[in-house]
């Protein structure tokens, strides 16, 4: 096979290329806030919830968990319009991003809730606290720092994973990657360049969560 590499077409590219790693980041950034507070609600729901909210807790877990992502927003996209309801790509991805995350996330959570202990809650009860602050002042901060780790993971999981949105016409990295290879037919060329921003935007990522945990949460985090 006579095949001669020619990245000079992609370079030119660049710029687009980037402009796409910027919305890649955002909807990672928009699914894992998004699904970390539905996550949240549903850790707390599963740990201290009764029988009916534990029981809706689990079985949006079980449904959501079990179930890929792809096809969770292939139905939003092209199901949901036989009901009236239109949703443009991005925000059929980002829905089903985040509530594919909020799955995800209130396992990871719900191990760092039950790491909080009763007799923590019950001082800030008597402190004449409210339930959200309990969450905002007690919960949270320990919560963060018994399980950094594994939610940095999974945002970096998020920001390839990410990459699906590209089969319902966005733009984002992946996207933007198709639409370059659909014109210089140079494929090959241009996703080892995508492949090289991925690995820039992981290492970024994974950087600044291991520096925000060390700040904010006293974590020794490990960038990888």
């Amino acid at each position: 096979m006579d095949y001669t590499f020619q990245f000079a077409a992609v370079f030119e590219e660049l710029p687009y290329l980037l402009g796409g790693a910027a919305i890649t980041l955002q909807i990672a950034f928009v699914s894992f806030w998004g699904g970390a507070v539905i996550g949240l609600f549903g850790a707390i729901a599963k740990v201290y919830g009764g029988g009916f909210w534990r029981r809706l807790a689990s079985g949006y877990v079980v449904a959501f968990t079990n179930t890929p992502a792809l096809v969770q927003i292939f139905l939003l996209y092209y199901a949901l319009p036989d009901a009236g309801i239109l949703l443009e790509p991005l925000t059929a991805v980002l829905i089903g991003l985040v509530l594919n995350a909020g799955a995800y996330l209130t396992e990871i959570l719900r191990a760092g809730v039950l790491s909080v202990r009763r007799s923590e809650i019950e001082a800030a009860q008597t402190l004449g606290m409210s339930g959200l602050q309990i969450v905002r002042y007690v919960m949270l901060p320990h919560i963060a720092k018994t399980i950094y780790a594994p939610l940095s993971n999974f945002f970096v999981w998020l920001v390839l994973g990410s990459s699906l949105a590209a089969l319902f016409g966005v733009e984002e990295l992946t996207g933007r990657a198709i639409n370059i290879s659909t014109v210089n037919l140079r494929s090959i060329e241009t996703f080892t360049v995508v492949a090289m921003i991925y690995v820039v935007l992981t290492v970024i990522a994974s950087s600044a969560l291991a520096l925000v945990g060390r700040l904010a949460f006293r974590v020794k985090a490990k960038v990888f």
